[in-house]
């Protein structure tokens, strides 16, 4: 008879994967920008921070849109269009208004579903217009390989 020398192992207290909310693994310090901002600035942050985009929030930390690496190219291209390269907007000029949030009572499965159908890079987590944090892909792959093997279902 084999006995196994590391006694008995205490349980994981790790919940399943189906039980985790985006709350848990959201990033909480973010990057913010105001509408008012100079654009150009707000590119200059994005390139020194290496971040692809960033919440856009009013006086009452309100989400009001995103802004992307991509808004921000789109005033260069127009600058280099209109022969004026150094005429940058603000960010409420170029963000996008129309902002796909999640709640923090989202489930991490639900977010990675809600990944693959939008292609996104990012989340907003969102309550009652609030900015509470973001989730971002590689939030949700963490969360769900810090699991145990004996959690997967």
């Amino acid at each position: 008879m084999v006995k196994n020398y590391r006694g008995k192992r205490p349980e994981p207290k790790v919940q399943p994967l189906e039980h985790r909310r985006v709350a848990q693994c959201m990033s909480k310090k973010l990057i913010t920008f105001k509408p008012e901002d100079d654009l150009e600035e707000v590119t200059k942050w994005l390139i020194a921070k290496r971040i692809s985009g960033a919440p856009v929030i009013d006086d009452r930390e309100k989400l009001v849109g995103m802004i992307s690496e991509g808004d921000c190219l789109k005033e260069v291209v127009s600058g280099k269009y209109n022969n004026d390269p150094g005429a940058y907007g603000t960010v409420g000029d170029r963000m996008t208004t129309e902002v796909h949030t999640l709640s923090p009572d989202t489930t991490v499965l639900e977010a990675a579903q809600a990944f693959l159908k939008r292609r996104f890079r990012r989340f907003p987590v969102v309550d009652n217009g609030l900015l509470l944090g973001q989730v971002s892909q590689s939030d949700i792959l963490r969360a769900a390989y810090d699991l145990p093997s004996t959690n997967w279902h």
